[in-house]
C-alpha cells in the first residue's frame, strides 16, 4: 500500500465541492492499494466545439487525480506536494454523451520528487489519453 493517509471516496469527493473539479463533474470512484480512479462526463462543460473531449479537460482530470494521489502519499503534518510538470498525449477522441475514466499509478515515489502515470480511457476501455505528472515534495 502506498498511502500514508488512507483516502476514502467520501473525503475525495467532498473536497471537490465548490471547485473547478466539482464544476466539470469529476468524481472519484475507486481506490486501490496503489491507484485512484475517477470519472468525468464528456458534456457541455468538457467538450470543444467539435463536440469531443477538450484536451484541457483531459489534462485537468489527469492533474486532479495525480495531485490528489500524491497528497495522500505524504505526512500532512510535515510535507506538501506541488506540481512541477504535466504532459499529455491525446490518442483517441471521446464523444459528447460518453464518460471517461482516469486511473493514476505511481512511477516513482521519492523523498523529494514523485512521478505519476495517468491513463484516461473511454466507456469501451479504449485509451484516449496518457499523461505523466511530476510533483515536488516540500517541507512545511
Amino acid at each position: 500500500m502506498i498511502w500514508t493517509t488512507q483516502p476514502t471516496l467520501e473525503l475525495l469527493n467532498a473536497t471537490n465541492e465548490g471547485t473547478m473539479v466539482g464544476h466539470i463533474g469529476i468524481e472519484f470512484i475507486e481506490i486501490g492499494e496503489d491507484f485512484l480512479k475517477a470519472s468525468m462526463p464528456v458534456d457541455h462543460r468538457t467538450v470543444q466545439p467539435y463536440r469531443i473531449l477538450h484536451g484541457g479537460a483531459s489534462v485537468t482530470l489527469a492533474e486532479t487525480i495525480g495531485s490528489v494521489a500524491s497528497s495522500f502519499c505524504v505526512d500532512w503534518n510535515e510535507k506538501r506536494v506541488v506540481g512541477l510538470e504535466i504532459n499529455a498525449n491525446h490518442l483517441r477522441q471521446a464523444k459528447e454523451g460518453s464518460t471517461v475514466y482516469g486511473t493514476v499509478r505511481p512511477i516513482k515515489l521519492g523523498r523529494k520528487i514523485q512521478v505519476w502515470n495517468i491513463e484516461i480511457k473511454d466507456d469501451k476501455e479504449r485509451l484516449c489519453c496518457v499523461s505523466r505528472l511530476t510533483m515536488a515534495v516540500i517541507d512545511l
